[in-house]
């Protein structure tokens, strides 16, 4: 082959190469630029009053009860927030307008009949807007204890205080268009009709919205189904399940690598054995799931129904696979020379495993590990079944062998699908999936610069 020849096919490959990665990068950018993007807003948004009230009255963050206060005082977080007083005087006409107007429908029969269902609609609107009316009880579910805690959620349910949606069919060629009607023009003439310019022009007197990091989000608890509150009992499980996962994969994984290339001879029975490992990484997840079910839970019992072990068991079994072969490259990759030079001084053969092949091929073995974490932290199909619930609290350490716990992968597909307000809970989707992408991102990079400094300790 002539050099210009072969300069010309070496440039089209190198080409052909970093086109390839220029390619992936925009590909992963596209990616994960609105994961990003839509993830941060569950960590900095612009949070209303009703936010800190929330985050005072349940997590004590925020105003502190002033020195001598005694009494009702003492036991009313909200009433020593420094923008109460505002908050109250901006609030009291709309709050002594609706008053009249009930007091109003219960003195005329035709204005009941009339106004009813609307003002019922313009009522319940307004408590998810600005929380529990004055004088009524408290909502038996904490989550409704509070009006919009985001300014941006706020601004929607503002409209929909203001204007009701209805659909104009007039045009057989074309499918409905929405139509919003202004909700005053119904109550036009009654003493609520001032409540509507009045909301529309004071909406940042009676939220008042502020800039609000959001740290939180990755510890605190889940209340009302995640619309108010963090993540942190998905956050811990899925701590639970990976760690446990690769304390049972790791050992097994590269005891069997070891047995693989250091003791293992040419025959059908090993031939058979790494067949059946080259199986097990092309079951599809699910299968490991019911798997799972199968035998852990309802043949050998390794608790009463769904638990953490159970979980963490067959997430071993995903990711073994991984883990034997990345120990056996390792392995194989550790020079022949070494061994030689260990038995030629007295060692056996189990020493010299032990002391020198496996430190040689410790980066590579740890970097198998850490990416098989990765992808045990990221799964969904084999925990649905063993280990996941949607709701629950963080589970202490003795627990894990008896109890199911929230997960980051199941929780983002349970609340992006089934949830009955998934528009509401965009932003704890998204930060959801953002804290997962940086957990499984987080792993892979901790490999690599493993891997890079112990290749560089043992260059000497």
């Amino acid at each position: 082959m002539r050099l210009s020849t072969r300069k010309l096919l070496d440039r089209s490959f190198t080409g052909a190469g970093l086109f390839s990665i220029a390619l992936m990068g925009a590909a992963l950018a596209v990616l994960l630029a609105p994961i990003i993007v839509r993830g941060v807003r569950a960590f900095v948004f612009q949070g209303t009053v009703e936010h800190r009230r929330f985050q005072l009255e349940k997590h004590g963050r925020g105003a502190s009860i002033p020195a001598g206060a005694t009494g009702r005082a003492a036991g009313q977080p909200w009433r020593v927030l420094p923008e109460t007083a505002q908050v109250q005087a901006a609030r009291q006409p709309v709050y002594e307008a609706m008053a009249a107007f009930e007091r109003d429908m219960e003195t005329s029969r035709s204005l009941r009949r009339q106004y009813a269902k609307p003002y019922a609609d313009f009522k319940k609107n307004m408590r998810t807007l600005l929380g529990p009316i004055p004088g009524e009880p408290l909502p038996v579910l904490a989550h409704e204890h509070y009006g919009q805690t985001r300014w941006d959620r706020a601004q929607v349910w503002a409209r929909r205080v203001l204007y009701v949606d209805s659909y104009d069919y007039s045009d057989p060629t074309r499918l409905g268009v929405k139509v919003q009607t202004p909700r005053a023009g119904a109550f036009e003439g009654t003493a609520l009709a001032p409540v509507f310019p009045y909301i529309e022009r004071n909406l940042e007197a009676l939220l008042r919205p502020r800039w609000t990091f959001y740290w939180g989000f990755l510890t605190d608890d889940q209340i009302g189904s995640n619309i108010l509150g963090g993540i942190g009992p998905a956050v811990l499980g899925t701590f639970y399940l990976t760690l446990g996962a690769m304390l049972i994969a790791g050992p097994l994984g590269i005891i069997a690598a070891i047995y693989f290339i250091e003791y293992a001879g040419q025959n059908w029975f090993v031939s058979l054995l790494r067949t059946c490992v080259s199986t097990l990484a092309g079951v599809p997840s699910i299968v490991f799931g019911m798997f799972g079910l199968t035998f852990f839970i309802k043949t050998i019992h390794v608790s009463p129904s769904k638990s953490v072990l159970a979980g963490s068991l067959t997430l071993a079994l995903l990711v073994l696979p991984t883990v034997i072969r990345a120990a056996e490259e390792a392995i194989r990759a550790v020079p022949q020379t070494y061994r030689e030079a260990s038995l030629a001084l007295g060692a056996g053969k189990w020493r010299t495993i032990v002391t020198v092949i496996l430190p040689a091929a410790l980066s590579g073995i740890l970097t198998g590990v850490i990416i098989s974490m990765g992808r045990a932290a990221g799964e969904t199909a084999p925990i649905i079944f063993t280990a996941a619930v949607s709701l629950g609290k963080p589970l202490a350490l003795r627990d894990i062998f008896s109890q199911p716990t929230m997960a980051l992968p199941w929780n983002i597909y349970n609340l992006a699908t089934e949830h009955e307000a998934a528009d509401e809970i965009r932003h704890v989707q998204y930060g959801m999936v953002l804290t997962l992408v940086a957990l499984v991102l987080g792993l892979n990079l901790a490999a690599i610069i493993l891997r890079a400094r112990i290749a560089r300790r043992l260059r000497g």
